[in-house]
């Protein structure tokens, strides 16, 4: 059989393409492959659940205009298919005096992104927030909270009710675009379409080469390490509280987080995974290590953060310091509080001269499209950016 498209990834980002495309193309044959055993098994099912507003992205970029359009569509989308989410707001708290004129930067940002945010100073944060502590803080009323493997399971089924084709534990071992068709290999089986769209995140570059393709990037898997706090600490927070972030990285602090099932959690940091799918502590993957560590654009981003790269070792290795992170904010917390919780791996790619890519990253040729990067807050901007992937490909 020819398929008309053949989308190579169960997250949301792959999902919402195929949903995307089989809205533009009714009755088009569409095909995704996902090599585990079920949907948004990496990034989008060990997110922390934000419906992110948008308050972070340069003024009039792509990735505020996705974001905002993102936040509306994900909210529309979990409404129309009956799946909880919360609109519970965040906070962002300045606990020091640098921290207070890096928020007021970030306040006109958002204003200048039409995101709605109110100032807040100490004494309104104390009467929200009684158990947070700052000298300031900007809310942001629109962002919220989902799970977002339950919106990925609705969106396969969207596919599949539009005739749509989903397997599941298939792993692809060979990609080879011809005049007319992509074949698309798995095991003893081939597939054939007339166009590819690959949405592999933490293996995003291995199929671009596996499909022939030069890159210049290599994924680096992040690990954002998570704690999750006893139940008698639900009610600490009334809203998302989030630190000020560094603008020179694209990570944005460890947060206080309330989920969509009443927990609280606390993370993530951000350090070198071991594993690009390895989730708990010290995994290793000799492959993975191989190809980060023999990567210079890997050691040249070492020598261009070192201090953020040894403080983050530092709170992975001592939960002290993650802990002392945290009590900037949250002064009550104690060691005994942090409770083990499920790791996430983030696919940050990374050029050959050290720089973060921060921006999408497409790789295209007549009939393949490969999502190299989608960056953060890609689960919050799936659906627009399955559309804009959609338009490049129909």
């Amino acid at each position: 059989m020819l398929y008309d498209f053949i989308v190579i990834g169960g997250g949301i980002v792959g999902l919402a393409t195929a949903m995307q495309l089989s809205e533009r193309r009714p009755g088009a044959g569409i095909l995704l492959l996902e090599k585990e055993d079920t949907l948004a098994r990496h990034q989008t099912g060990h997110n922390s659940g934000v419906i992110h507003a948008g308050i972070y992205y340069a003024p009039g970029s792509f990735k505020a205009e996705l974001c905002r359009r993102g936040a509306e569509a994900t909210k529309a989308f979990c409404a129309a298919h009956e799946i909880p989410f919360e609109v519970c707001g965040k906070t962002i708290v300045a606990t020091s005096d640098a921290e207070r004129t890096r928020m007021d930067a970030l306040y006109e940002r958002a204003r200048a992104n039409s995101v709605p945010l109110e100032r807040l100073d100490a004494a309104e944060l104390k009467r929200r927030e009684p158990r947070i502590a700052g000298i300031a803080a900007l809310f942001a009323p629109s962002t919220g909270i989902v799970d977002y493997r339950r919106v990925c399971a609705a969106m396969g089924r969207e596919v599949q009710a539009a005739g749509g084709v989903i397997h599941l534990g298939t792993k692809v071992t060979a990609i080879k675009e011809g005049p007319e068709a992509v074949e698309v290999v798995a095991g003893a089986t081939a597939y054939r379409g007339r166009k590819l769209i690959a949405c592999a995140g933490l293996q995003s570059d291995r199929l671009a080469q596996m499909a022939g393709l030069k890159i210049n990037h290599r994924i680096i898997p992040f690990r954002g390490e998570y704690f999750r706090l006893p139940p008698r600490l639900n009610d600490v927070v009334k809203t998302l509280i989030y630190p000020v972030p560094d603008p020179g990285l694209p990570f944005l602090g460890i947060h206080l987080t309330r989920m969509i099932d009443g927990s609280v959690t606390v993370g993530p940091n951000a350090v070198l995974g071991m594993a690009r799918e390895g989730y708990p502590k010290l995994s290793l993957n000799p492959a993975d290590m191989a190809s980060t560590l023999s990567f210079p654009g890997f050691w040249r981003t070492l020598l261009q953060h070192p201090g953020a790269t040894v403080k983050e070792l530092r709170n992975s290795l001592l939960t002290s310091g993650y802990l002392a992170e945290c009590r900037k904010y949250c002064p009550e917390l104690a060691l005994d509080d942090l409770g083990p919780c499920e790791a996430g791996i983030r696919a940050q790619a990374v050029l050959s001269d050290g720089t973060l890519v921060h921006d999408f990253l497409f790789l295209e040729t007549p009939r393949m499209l490969h999502v190299c990067n989608a960056p953060s807050p890609a689960a919050t901007s799936a659906i627009p950016i399955g559309a804009m992937i959609a338009d490049k490909v129909v």
